[in-house]
């Protein structure tokens, strides 16, 4: 637990050990000096887990708010993600470096492989370099992002090391049962990206759940991914959204909310097939 800004925020242990908040902040598409002060204002609010990635081209705003927030850096979980175009032993390290500078961090918290890429066919190399990282004490945790059970079933048969993490696409209208199943099962963390899915009418949806509780939609269906026991990383650059956002551990949900708003499944909205989706 970590009591911040008057609120208790639960944590969740990973598979190695080390623990991280039970919700984050998504940092995608916040850059420039915007994108520093809502990462500023984050922090403020009481968020611990800071979610970027080096395709977010954002590294280094994120890295800015940190020091700029004066919260000491050990009670801040700092994640990022190793994009395509690193895909491969030696270029894993590369990366890493890279992003290591843009945040201007000594080390990582948890650091994934952002795409499976399987075409690509070197995320096993990857894995296998943050491994070695690990090992030297520049990242605490190692995990994955967009990867399917056949791709876990893979990477863990042939390294013999469980990913911490694994963040996927997960909202009401794609719930991801299997996948979560599989998880608990491995002892994998799962992450949810996109928890609001804004483009559908998910805030709209369990509008009489908000009601029944007091709080609002978006509270709503972060509570539901809480109850799911995933960890959302919702984004705003608004104080009064970040301070709602984050505010979803005074309040529970019924069994049978929690099947109501699950029964909102319609798939994915992205696109973003981890078998052939493409990000280098």
């Amino acid at each position: 637990m970590r009591e911040t800004e008057g609120m208790t925020i639960p944590s969740r242990t990973l598979g190695d050990g080390n623990e991280i908040p039970a919700i984050g902040f998504g940092t995608y598409l916040l850059s420039g000096d915007d994108g520093r002060d809502a990462v500023v204002s984050a922090l403020g609010c009481g968020y611990r887990l800071l979610d970027t990635a080096l395709n977010y081209e954002n590294e280094a705003e994120v890295g800015e708010a940190i020091r700029r927030s004066g919260i000491p850096r050990e009670d801040i979980v700092v994640a990022t993600k190793l994009p395509g175009r690193f895909h491969g032993f030696a270029e894993t390290r590369a990366g890493f470096e890279e992003s290591l500078t843009n945040l201007g961090v000594d080390y990582i918290d948890l650091f994934l492989i952002h795409w499976p890429l399987p075409r690509v066919g070197k995320f096993l190399d990857s894995w296998r370099a943050m491994i070695a990282l690990r090992e030297e004490g520049l990242i605490r945790s190692i995990g994955v992002s967009n990867f399917t059970r056949e791709h876990l079933e893979f990477l863990i048969q042939e390294s013999g090391v469980v990913p911490a993490v694994n963040q996927i696409e997960l909202h009401p209208h794609f719930p991801q049962a299997e996948m979560r199943a599989f998880h608990a099962e491995y002892g994998i963390q799962t992450q949810s990206w996109s928890p609001l899915a804004h483009q559908r009418s998910v805030l709209a949806d369990p509008a009489a759940v908000a009601d029944a509780h007091g709080v609002t939609p978006a509270q709503v269906v972060l509570r539901w991914h809480v109850e799911l026991r995933s960890i959302p990383i919702p984004k705003s650059s608004s104080p009064k959204r970040q301070r709602e956002n984050l505010d979803v551990f005074g309040f529970e949900l019924t069994d049978a909310e929690v099947a109501s708003i699950s029964s909102l499944e319609s798939g994915r909205l992205w696109g973003g097939d981890p078998d052939t989706n493409e990000e280098f």
